[in-house]
Protein backbone atom coordinates (compact mmCIF):
# COMPACT_ATOMS: atom_id res chain seq x y z
CA UNK A 1 0.00 0.00 0.00
CA UNK A 2 2.88 2.66 1.42
CA UNK A 3 2.46 5.65 2.56
CA UNK A 4 -0.95 6.74 4.25
CA UNK A 5 -2.63 9.83 4.91
CA UNK A 6 -0.89 9.46 8.64
CA UNK A 7 2.18 9.41 7.43
CA UNK A 8 1.90 12.17 5.37
CA UNK A 9 0.53 14.52 8.35
CA UNK A 10 3.84 13.15 10.12
CA UNK A 11 6.16 14.27 7.19
CA UNK A 12 4.64 17.56 6.77
CA UNK A 13 5.46 18.19 10.65
CA UNK A 14 8.88 17.16 9.56
CA UNK A 15 9.32 19.86 6.90
CA UNK A 16 7.63 22.31 8.63
CA UNK A 17 9.87 21.85 11.97
CA UNK A 18 12.89 21.33 9.53
CA UNK A 19 12.52 24.85 7.90
CA UNK A 20 11.45 26.50 11.26
CA UNK A 21 15.08 25.20 12.17
CA UNK A 22 16.98 26.50 8.94
CA UNK A 23 14.81 29.46 9.70
CA UNK A 24 15.82 30.20 13.45
CA UNK A 25 19.82 28.92 11.89
CA UNK A 26 19.25 32.03 9.68
CA UNK A 27 18.23 34.45 12.02
CA UNK A 28 20.41 33.72 14.81
CA UNK A 29 23.26 34.12 12.51
CA UNK A 30 22.53 37.46 10.99
CA UNK A 31 22.20 38.80 14.97
CA UNK A 32 18.92 40.43 15.53
CA UNK A 33 16.32 37.71 15.47
CA UNK A 34 13.10 39.26 15.22
CA UNK A 35 11.45 37.82 18.39
CA UNK A 36 14.71 37.56 20.15
CA UNK A 37 17.53 35.41 20.64
CA UNK A 38 16.18 33.62 23.34
CA UNK A 39 12.87 32.92 21.70
CA UNK A 40 14.90 32.02 18.67
CA UNK A 41 17.22 29.21 20.14
CA UNK A 42 14.27 27.39 21.90
CA UNK A 43 12.46 27.53 18.56
CA UNK A 44 15.70 26.20 17.04
CA UNK A 45 16.58 23.94 20.20
CA UNK A 46 13.08 22.23 19.89
CA UNK A 47 12.24 21.70 16.13
CA UNK A 48 15.38 19.77 15.39
CA UNK A 49 14.20 16.67 17.70
CA UNK A 50 10.66 17.26 16.93
CA UNK A 51 11.78 17.20 12.96
CA UNK A 52 13.33 13.63 13.16
CA UNK A 53 10.71 12.45 15.60
CA UNK A 54 8.59 13.61 13.08
CA UNK A 55 10.45 11.58 10.02
CA UNK A 56 11.15 8.74 12.19
CA UNK A 57 7.58 8.41 12.55
CA UNK A 58 6.69 9.08 9.42
CA UNK A 59 8.89 5.81 7.87
CA UNK A 60 7.55 4.11 10.57
CA UNK A 61 4.12 4.17 9.57
CA UNK A 62 4.98 3.59 6.14
CA UNK A 63 6.70 1.09 6.59
CA UNK A 64 4.00 -0.64 9.23
CA UNK A 65 1.26 -0.18 5.65
CA UNK A 66 3.28 -2.12 3.17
Amino acid sequence: MGMTPKSGVFLMGSCVAAIAAVGSVFELGYGHPTYGTSTTAAILIASIPISALLFWAAVRDTKANQ
